[in-house]
């Protein structure tokens, strides 16, 4: 499956957006990677973590986790394609942490998954959760890296899609400044208009 392939899945499946969207990172972008809508049909989840799985396999993974919400699903499907446990890490007063019961083993090789990396805030701070509870991180991976080089990690890392999509510190932002396309809020909560 090539990067063309799997742009025009995304496209098809309206997951790869076009408008003015503040991103969690804080920048504003013209474009917006929606991988929960193709994320939604469980046989492209499958599929592309399956891929995904293939540029793994030199190492020695035991476990998979990822940052909730955006990484949860992906950490599933990685858990299933390369047959090891799948967990999630959340949110509590900022910080991530695993609730629910999940907890790693001293020296468990783990993998680190998201959807989409733009800057690698939330990966580098599940690392940051990994590495203090004595396991070990093997790897990063991503479906859709959009950090165009700006995330970069200890370990390999790898993805399924790179893409660049422009990005904008808000006093920087065109869009803002042309004022025709209202800033939008995406993500896991609903696509909502911001007033400025």
């Amino acid at each position: 499956m090539d990067e063309k392939e799997i742009l025009r899945i995304f496209a098809k499946e309206k997951a790869y957006l076009t408008g003015h969207f503040l991103l969690s990172s804080g920048l504003h972008s013209p474009n917006y990677m929606q991988c929960a809508l193709v994320l939604q049909s469980a046989w492209l989840a499958e599929k592309f973590c399956k891929e995904l799985s293939k540029k793994l396999k030199s190492h020695k993974i035991q476990c998979v986790i990822g940052p909730a919400l955006g990484g949860m699903m992906v950490s599933h499907e990685m858990g299933r394609a390369l047959k090891v446990r799948s967990l999630f890490a959340e949110r509590v007063d900022g910080s991530f942490s695993l609730r629910r019961g999940f907890s790693l083993k001293k020296n468990e090789r783990v993998l680190v998954v998201e959807d989409v990396i733009t800057t690698g805030k939330s990966i580098y701070e599940v690392i940051d959760l990994i590495e203090a509870s004595g396991a070990k991180v093997e790897a990063v991976a991503c479906l859709v890296d959009r950090s165009d080089g700006a995330a970069v990690f200890a370990q390999e890392f790898h993805s399924l899609l790179k893409l660049r999509i422009k990005t904008y510190r808000p006093e920087d932002c065109p869009l803002c400044r042309e004022k025709k396309v209202p800033l939008i809020k995406p993500g896991s909560r609903d696509f909502k208009a911001l007033k400025k």
